[in-house]
């Protein structure tokens, strides 16, 4: 069986999903990230730097929290059917994320619409929120995707 994702039609405005999938988040992570991205910013890479802030620890670069929850979902809501990223229309961190947390997420269909441009896809506004292991969120971002249409009889799906 080929795991696969909704088809524009298949999404429905007011959807909620709360994904399985979870991640703590390791010291790794963050240096890697960071290091990957040249983000030098002593807040992610300085413990000693960290302490005189006001979290009193390291950070966790946003960016890979965006990364990570806008990932949750990919298994069972786009997973081969989408055609890619359009943008971002928020995003927002509420509570920093620390070495240690684990991360869950959930997903609401916002709207979706069809493509002015294209007749075989469509476009879908997703807010993802990340939440820690305490319920707090951590990340809240509202993510605009192209998704693909059922494929009409006849053609590969």
């Amino acid at each position: 069986m080929t795991m696969r994702g909704l088809w524009f039609e298949e999404f429905e405005e007011g959807a909620h999903y709360k994904h399985a999938l979870t991640r703590t988040i390791t010291e790794m992570d963050n240096v890697m990230f960071t290091s990957l991205t040249m983000n030098v910013a002593p807040l992610h890479l300085d413990e000693e730097y960290a302490k005189t802030t006001i979290h009193g620890q390291r950070v966790l670069n946003s960016l890979f929290t965006v990364a990570l929850i806008g990932a949750f979902h990919v298994p069972e809501l786009t997973m081969g059917t989408t055609l890619g990223n359009l943008g971002y229309d928020s995003v927002k961190f509420p509570n920093p994320v620390f070495h240690g947390d684990t991360l869950r997420a959930e997903t609401t269909i916002l709207k979706k619409r069809e493509s002015k441009s294209r007749d075989d896809s469509g476009i879908v506004w997703f807010k993802h929120l990340g939440l820690n292991q305490r319920d707090q969120v951590v990340c809240d971002m509202i993510r605009v995707g192209l998704m693909a249409k059922r494929p009409t009889e006849g053609a590969a799906a």
